[in-house]
Formats: structure tokens, sequence, C-alpha cells
């Protein structure tokens, strides 16, 4: 079972259909689409430099976001499903349907997940991987990923977040981080 994270960025181009038809192609009932908060969860970080609410309010908020980030993406492929818990998840890719990972706030907070913009989706897709006992996570980029950049590297150019290091210091899954052009490249059965 392969976790597939993808970028928030990359639905501002063609880039973000591109993807999900790749993973459609090629994962039937296998994967689960972890959505990043695009530019819902950068409205969520002006309105916290706006109003100077706490990393805590901010967290729950980008979890919103990812939410939204998973409605848009089950509005273009209305036959993937949503799964909003780990359960709900599992009883999905039991029936073979490709998930959209749309977080539950509870599940998480019941989980420790740290309320920081130092955890975001990479590190939450992560957590996800490792509580699905997946075997590859893949996290899609819209920048260019230099493949011989160790995690620690990629996290100071913070092309990923700061706590994805951590995240996946126990790893029992591969990481694969790409550009998004090189998605038909690296998503093959």
């Amino acid at each position: 079972m392969i976790v597939i994270k993808l970028g928030g960025s990359l639905s501002r181009t063609e880039a973000l259909v591109d993807c999900l038809n790749a993973v459609e192609k090629n994962y039937q009932g296998r994967v689960v689409i972890v959505p990043g908060g695009g530019a819902f969860a950068d409205q969520v970080r002006l309105a916290q430099q706006h109003w100077k609410f706490n990393d805590h309010t901010a967290h729950r908020m980008a979890l919103l976001a990812m939410q939204q980030m998973a409605l848009l993406f089950k509005g273009l492929k209305p036959d993937f499903v949503l799964g909003h818990s780990l359960v709900a998840i599992q009883d999905a890719l039991s029936r073979k349907k490709i998930v959209i990972w749309s977080p539950d706030i509870n599940e998480l907070d019941s989980a420790d997940i740290p309320a920081s913009w130092d955890i975001s989706s990479d590190s939450l897709s992560a957590w996800l991987a490792k509580a699905l006992s997946a075997t590859t996570l893949i996290l899609v980029k819209s920048a260019t990923i230099d493949p011989r950049l160790k995690l620690e590297q990629l996290a100071a150019l913070q092309l990923v977040d700061k706590g994805f290091c951590a995240a996946v210091a126990q790893a029992r899954f591969e990481i694969q981080i790409i550009n998004a052009e090189d998605v038909g490249l690296c998503f093959s059965p």
C-alpha cells in the first residue's frame, strides 16, 4: 500500500490533474492520496499573521485547508473515496478504492500530533503511512527536487517541512520525493 502526498501548490497548474490521472491509472485500490493545503493553508498563514492567534488554532484551520483540498480532489475524481479516519481508509482500501485522506482533526489530536507550522501535510503523510503500514511514501512537489540531497538538506531548503525528518526517522517504508513533472516516471506499479 502506498501513500502519495500531492503538494498543495500543484493546484495552481494542470500538474494536479496529471498526478491524479497517474494515480488512477497505476494504483487502483492500493493507494491513499494526502492533499496539501495549498492556497487554503496560505490563507490560514495570512490570517494568523494578521490576527495573531495561536498555533493550535492555526493547525486546526490548516487541517481544514487539507479537507478543502480533499474535496477539490474528489470533485476532479468522483470515483475516488474520501476517508476521514484510519478505519474509513482501511475499509475503502479493502473495497479496492482509491482513497483521498480528509484528516479527522480529533483523530490527529488523539495521536498527539504537535500543533505547529513545523508539521504540515508532509509530516502528516508520514504519520499516515506509519499508521497504515504503507510500503512507500511519495511526496510530489511543484519544486525541482535534487535526488542527491538528503532529507535534512531538503528540510533546510524548506522543500519538506521541519518536522518531516523526525516523522520518518523510524520509518519502515520507502520514501520518494519527486517533482510533479517526474510523476510518469515514478508512478508505476
